[in-house]
């Protein structure tokens, strides 16, 4: 993977009083927050929450798949309450999740090789990178191995390197850390926090000591509210440019 952080000038999320409707009414009330890049070129933000629609409408917001109903938030440098915005988002966010959407007769190799074709990166070699990702994780004598039949940390890892395939700029965890046996917690801990040095992350889960794993900051989403270190006035946001966010590639 490139390094994502390489000329790091701003924040890979910056979100303002986002709400987010749902069938029903609001999902989301409130959610304030931003994500930087720390001192040591990592950017990676912990938000604990229960499964619940709120933590699922900000999934879907973030990976640029929602539309806010209210407020401001920018993804990767796009505004993600335009069309264009949120196309743009999808194509550089990855989505790890611990509940399992593929069939689970899969094996882990034609699952991260889906995802690669999947992503819509013009001019990449798939094979190449879906190599380069099995080899990175150490999944490469489990590729062959069904999704079903591999231990839970394997199958975890692997639905990681179905994300992190076209090496997105941003990664989105979705509860990949809970319910783990703490020996394989901290096994998969280091290989997120490996990932952070070259991609920003936002990881929702259950356990906000599970998440300090992997985060420096960790937040609390509760009654659809989730608030956190402030984000600057839409103006400044505004000002700064996608291209200044991450290196070529």
């Amino acid at each position: 993977m490139e390094s994502g952080h390489a000329v790091a000038t701003v924040s890979p999320v910056l979100s303002a009083g986002v709400g987010i409707r749902a069938p029903g009414g609001i999902a989301l009330r409130l959610a304030s927050f931003r994500l930087d890049w720390s001192a040591v070129g990592r950017a990676a933000l912990g938000i604990a929450a229960p499964r619940s629609p709120a933590a699922s409408a900000l999934l879907e917001a973030l990976s640029g798949r929602a539309r806010p109903a209210y407020g401001s938030l920018r993804v990767l440098g796009y505004d993600v309450s335009t069309e264009r915005g949120r196309a743009a988002v999808r194509r550089q966010v990855g989505t790890a999740s611990r509940i399992a959407r593929p069939t689970p007769t899969i094996r882990i190799r034609r699952l991260v090789e889906r995802a690669a074709r999947h992503s819509g990166q013009p001019g990449s070699d798939a094979h190449l990178l879906v190599a380069a990702i099995l080899d990175r994780l150490a999944l490469m004598p489990w590729a062959e191995v069904a999704l079903a039949a591999a231990p839970e940390l394997i199958a975890r890892k692997a639905r990681l390197a179905a994300a992190c395939v076209h090496q997105p700029k941003l990664l989105l965890i979705d509860g990949l850390l809970d319910l783990l046996q703490p020996l394989d917690r901290t096994v998969l801990a280091d290989v997120i926090r490996d990932i952070e040095r070259d991609t920003a992350v936002v990881a929702i889960g259950l356990d906000p000591a599970a998440l300090s794993l992997i985060c420096d900051q960790v937040i609390t989403l509760t009654g659809g509210i989730a608030v956190g270190t402030p984000a600057p006035p839409d103006g400044e946001a505004a000002a700064l440019p996608p291209a200044e966010l991450v290196g070529p590639g």
